[in-house]
């Protein structure tokens, strides 16, 4: 079948293409609202700025075919393959896409906000200002995706695979990333104002510039990230490892830092005022210039810290261990 069979078909009131071998068909702009194309052979197609709202296109075969701008709001491609298809614009609200095959497809500023993308497979595939807003990605393969500018507020992360994603200046607000193996990710710029990092392994991650208001980080682990530059103005850090961690210039204002591990940290310039260290470890730690105006450090130990420079108005060091060595009293 050609491309202009099926356009008069359809044109004539039908809509069942079940199977339909239409590689290489040029499509583009089409009306196909509602059409049923499931299981149809659309290798190669063309289907730039084509209508298929509310189309069944589940188990089609869509390898390198373009859909850039399209209009598929609402469409099904459930175990469609996608692989190394344009999707660069296309409008996917609401779309079901579980199992799909998406590895090296371009979906930069395609817009799947709500869409259910469970178990998807995006293995390298260019999603930078793809709108993922209360998307499911629940055990998705997001394994060295780019992400840079994403928006992903709201999205379900569970289970997802994100070894070597780029998450730099993406929007991740109120995220459940609980346990997560971020290490080493580039989350540098991100907005992860109220996200849930509870557990996570950010283990020499690049966190520089970002945004971390009322975050929970509690017992993660941040052992040599950079969170240079960052704010983290009431998160919540007990517990965390935060050894040989770059925290140059942050501002961890207001934060629970409780039995944090910032031993060999480098906090030259950070701003700790009014935050709890109770019990933290800073052993070795650079603390030049930083504010400690009313920081509690109860029962912290400071052996071999550097405190030159460092504004210490009312702040709490009952039963701490001082520089050298001593408790103070």
């Amino acid at each position: 079948m050609d491309a202009k069979e099926l356009l008069s078909r359809y044109a004539a009131g039908e809509r069942e293409f079940t199977g339909a071998n239409l590689i290489g068909a040029d499509l583009s702009n089409a009306q196909l609202g509602g059409i049923n194309l499931a299981t149809a052979f659309l290798t190669g197609a063309n289907l730039n700025r084509a209508f298929l709202g509310g189309a069944n296109l589940s188990g089609a075969f869509l390898y390198r075919a373009d859909l850039s701008y399209a209009k598929l709001a609402e469409v099904n491609l459930s175990e469609a393959d996608l692989t190394k298809a344009n999707l660069k614009g296309a409008l996917l609200v609401k779309s079901f896409l579980v199992g799909a095959k998406l590895s090296g497809a371009s979906l930069s500023g395609v817009n799947l906000s709500h869409a259910n993308l469970h178990d998807v497979n995006l293995c390298g595939a260019d999603l930078r200002g793809i709108n993922l807003r209360c998307a499911n990605l629940i055990r998705a393969n997001l394994n060295w995706t780019n992400l840079a500018g994403a928006r992903l507020s709201g999205a379900s992360l569970q289970e997802a695979r994100v070894n070597g994603v780029k998450l730099s200046e993406a929007y991740l607000n109120g995220v459940d990333l609980n346990g997560v193996d971020l290490e080493g990710v580039d989350l540098s710029d991100a907005k992860l104002n109220g996200v849930n990092l509870s557990g996570a392994n950010l283990m020499a991650s690049n966190m520089s510039g970002a945004t971390l208001r009322v975050a929970i980080l509690k017992r993660a682990n941040l052992r040599a990230a950079n969170l240079s530059g960052s704010l983290l103005k009431k998160a919540s850090l007990s517990e965390a490892n935060l050894s040989k961690a770059n925290l140059n210039d942050a501002d961890l204002s207001e934060a629970d830092m409780t039995g944090a591990n910032l031993n060999l940290a480098s906090l030259c310039g950070t701003n700790l005022a009014c935050t709890g260290l109770r019990g933290a470890y800073l052993w070795g730690a650079d603390l030049d210039g930083a504010n400690l105006y009313r920081t509690n450090l109860q029962g912290a130990s400071l052996r071999n810290a550097a405190l030159d420079g460092a504004e210490w108005e009312e702040a709490i060091f009952n039963n701490a261990t001082m520089p050298d060595g001593t408790l103070y009293d």
